[in-house]
């Protein structure tokens, strides 16, 4: 099928069935939508691969420079009932996110954007694609080429991002090693954020074990920093790196 661009065109106008906490909430597109810029991005289910795994994950890597170029809100639109949304959302610790769980396909059939899924005993589910919405109206959208399988090429959130600001670029990523109670730790991270760079730590004792930071760079000590598929070493190391 030839899936349409409705840039320009009001998103459609949904009730959405959420669940928080305990209680029903009905969460309408105006909700979300009305007086805000929003970036959507809108994929073929919670938990499958590459949602999980780059999707989701980037957009809420990278809110904060959503954020910092006048978006208000990231929304992620599923054809997945709440309560499955939800359980995604707490699995991915994505809080930068907002899920939308479009559970009967009506803003997915709205867009146009319903596409079967049989094939994978998924039912009928969204094609992947991404739009900035501002006041409920579609500026514009990254539609993934019609291809087989599951295409990811447009619709991510680097591709939006530069979208919104031509002169973004994208900061290497990095990660850091660290253990609790640390206080060479705590000083890596310090410099880190003086310069403005967002991280991921990955603590050990809970989010791996000293076996790991062992096998990847030979030291079992505290912090260990990568920076863009680097290994940059301890806090002293980062320092000098940092101050180049």
């Amino acid at each position: 099928m030839a899936f349409q661009d409705r840039s320009g065109q009001q998103v459609p106008s949904v009730v959405f069935h959420t669940r928080k906490g305990d209680a029903w909430v009905d969460v309408s597109t105006d909700d979300l939508f009305k007086g805000k810029t929003v970036a959507v991005f809108s994929l073929p289910g919670a938990f499958t691969p590459t949602c999980s795994s780059t999707h989701l994950p980037r957009y809420n890597e990278l809110a904060k420079e959503f954020y910092a170029r006048g978006v208000d809100s990231i929304l992620c639109v599923s054809v997945n009932d709440t309560f499955v949304m939800n359980a995604w959302l707490a699995d991915q610790e994505a809080e930068n996110i907002i899920v939308v769980p479009d559970g009967n396909g009506d803003f997915t059939k709205g867009m146009g954007m319903l596409v079967s899924k049989d094939q994978l005993g998924f039912g009928d589910r969204s094609w992947r694609y991404s739009m900035l919405v501002k006041d409920g109206k579609i500026e514009k959208m990254f539609i993934e080429p019609e291809k087989e399988g599951d295409p990811f090429e447009v619709s991510d959130a680097d591709t939006m991002l530069k979208y919104i600001d031509p002169n973004w670029k994208s900061q290497e990523s990095i990660s850091i090693f660290t253990k609790p109670g640390c206080s060479f730790c705590a000083k890596a991270k310090q410099l880190l954020q003086e310069k403005g760079l967002d991280y991921e730590e990955i603590v050990l004792g809970k989010d791996a074990t000293t076996t790991s930071v062992r096998a990847i760079t030979g030291k079992t000590s505290a912090p260990q920093v990568f920076i863009g598929g680097k290994y940059i070493g301890g806090s002293e190391e980062l320092e000098a790196y940092l101050a180049k």
